[in-house]
Protein backbone atom coordinates (compact mmCIF):
# COMPACT_ATOMS: atom_id res chain seq x y z
CA UNK A 1 0.00 0.00 0.00
CA UNK A 2 1.34 3.15 -0.73
CA UNK A 3 1.81 5.89 1.85
CA UNK A 4 -0.96 8.35 0.38
CA UNK A 5 -3.40 5.16 -0.20
CA UNK A 6 -2.36 4.39 3.58
CA UNK A 7 -3.19 8.01 4.09
CA UNK A 8 -6.38 8.06 2.70
CA UNK A 9 -7.42 4.57 4.56
CA UNK A 10 -6.70 6.27 8.24
CA UNK A 11 -8.93 9.13 6.93
CA UNK A 12 -11.86 6.90 6.10
CA UNK A 13 -11.65 5.30 8.82
CA UNK A 14 -11.50 8.18 11.49
CA UNK A 15 -14.17 9.66 9.73
CA UNK A 16 -16.31 6.69 10.10
CA UNK A 17 -15.42 6.77 14.18
CA UNK A 18 -16.53 10.46 13.93
CA UNK A 19 -20.01 9.93 12.81
CA UNK A 20 -20.36 6.93 14.56
CA UNK A 21 -19.60 8.92 18.00
CA UNK A 22 -21.89 11.61 16.66
CA UNK A 23 -24.60 8.88 16.42
CA UNK A 24 -23.96 7.20 19.58
CA UNK A 25 -24.48 10.65 21.16
CA UNK A 26 -27.54 11.64 19.35
CA UNK A 27 -29.39 8.08 20.54
CA UNK A 28 -28.20 8.11 24.02
CA UNK A 29 -28.52 11.92 24.81
CA UNK A 30 -27.04 13.99 27.27
CA UNK A 31 -28.98 14.19 30.73
CA UNK A 32 -27.08 17.40 31.83
CA UNK A 33 -27.91 19.16 28.99
CA UNK A 34 -31.47 17.62 28.90
CA UNK A 35 -32.20 18.37 32.66
CA UNK A 36 -30.70 22.68 31.74
CA UNK A 37 -33.69 22.52 28.41
CA UNK A 38 -36.25 20.46 30.98
CA UNK A 39 -35.40 23.50 33.53
CA UNK A 40 -35.62 26.50 30.87
CA UNK A 41 -38.91 24.74 28.70
CA UNK A 42 -40.71 22.34 30.42
CA UNK A 43 -40.61 23.58 34.19
CA UNK A 44 -43.37 26.22 33.15
CA UNK A 45 -46.08 23.97 32.73
CA UNK A 46 -44.66 20.53 34.67
CA UNK A 47 -42.36 19.20 37.93
CA UNK A 48 -40.29 16.41 38.35
CA UNK A 49 -42.54 15.32 41.67
CA UNK A 50 -45.41 17.46 41.28
CA UNK A 51 -48.73 17.85 39.09
CA UNK A 52 -49.42 21.55 37.66
CA UNK A 53 -50.49 22.55 34.35
CA UNK A 54 -49.09 18.95 33.38
CA UNK A 55 -48.15 16.19 35.56
CA UNK A 56 -45.48 15.38 37.06
CA UNK A 57 -42.11 13.56 35.37
CA UNK A 58 -40.46 11.26 37.66
CA UNK A 59 -40.83 8.25 36.76
CA UNK A 60 -42.85 8.90 33.15
CA UNK A 61 -40.25 7.03 31.27
CA UNK A 62 -41.96 3.52 31.15
CA UNK A 63 -45.30 4.66 32.64
CA UNK A 64 -48.53 4.25 30.89
CA UNK A 65 -49.48 7.66 29.18
CA UNK A 66 -52.54 9.21 31.11
CA UNK A 67 -51.66 7.32 34.02
CA UNK A 68 -50.61 9.76 36.76
CA UNK A 69 -53.18 9.88 39.93
CA UNK A 70 -54.79 13.04 40.37
CA UNK A 71 -54.06 14.87 37.06
CA UNK A 72 -56.68 15.74 34.65
CA UNK A 73 -55.71 14.39 31.25
CA UNK A 74 -57.64 15.00 28.22
CA UNK A 75 -59.78 11.88 27.13
CA UNK A 76 -57.26 11.32 24.00
CA UNK A 77 -54.26 11.13 26.20
CA UNK A 78 -56.15 8.96 28.57
CA UNK A 79 -56.78 6.45 25.99
CA UNK A 80 -54.13 6.65 23.49
CA UNK A 81 -52.80 3.40 25.18
CA UNK A 82 -49.11 4.67 24.83
CA UNK A 83 -46.16 3.82 26.90
CA UNK A 84 -43.24 6.17 27.28
CA UNK A 85 -40.48 5.17 25.90
CA UNK A 86 -37.84 6.85 23.63
CA UNK A 87 -39.67 6.24 20.34
CA UNK A 88 -42.88 7.55 21.87
CA UNK A 89 -41.13 10.41 24.13
CA UNK A 90 -39.76 11.46 20.74
CA UNK A 91 -42.77 11.98 18.79
CA UNK A 92 -44.57 13.44 21.61
CA UNK A 93 -41.62 15.92 21.73
CA UNK A 94 -41.53 16.25 18.13
CA UNK A 95 -45.19 16.80 17.70
CA UNK A 96 -47.66 16.27 20.48
CA UNK A 97 -50.94 17.16 18.87
CA UNK A 98 -49.40 14.69 15.50
CA UNK A 99 -48.72 11.86 17.85
CA UNK A 100 -52.31 12.25 19.85
CA UNK A 101 -54.46 14.24 18.40
CA UNK A 102 -57.09 16.22 21.28
CA UNK A 103 -54.03 16.39 23.53
CA UNK A 104 -53.81 19.51 26.25
CA UNK A 105 -49.88 20.37 25.24
CA UNK A 106 -49.38 23.51 22.83
CA UNK A 107 -45.35 22.99 22.61
CA UNK A 108 -42.83 21.13 20.85
CA UNK A 109 -39.63 20.69 20.73
CA UNK A 110 -37.66 20.25 16.84
CA UNK A 111 -34.21 19.35 17.65
CA UNK A 112 -33.71 16.19 17.63
CA UNK A 113 -30.85 15.85 19.57
CA UNK A 114 -32.46 18.45 22.03
CA UNK A 115 -35.43 15.75 22.37
CA UNK A 116 -32.91 13.37 22.82
CA UNK A 117 -30.97 14.87 25.51
CA UNK A 118 -34.63 15.56 27.47
CA UNK A 119 -35.50 11.95 26.82
CA UNK A 120 -32.00 11.32 28.70
CA UNK A 121 -32.79 13.44 31.61
CA UNK A 122 -36.19 12.21 32.06
CA UNK A 123 -34.86 8.47 31.97
CA UNK A 124 -32.42 9.33 34.50
CA UNK A 125 -34.85 10.99 36.77
CA UNK A 126 -36.22 7.83 37.88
Amino acid sequence: MTPAKMLLACFVILTCLAAFSVQAKQSSGDPKHGKELYDSICTGCHSLDANRVGPMHRGVYGRKAGSVAGYDYSPALKHSGLTWNTATLNKWLAGPEKLVPGQKMNIQMDSPLDRADVIAYLKSAH
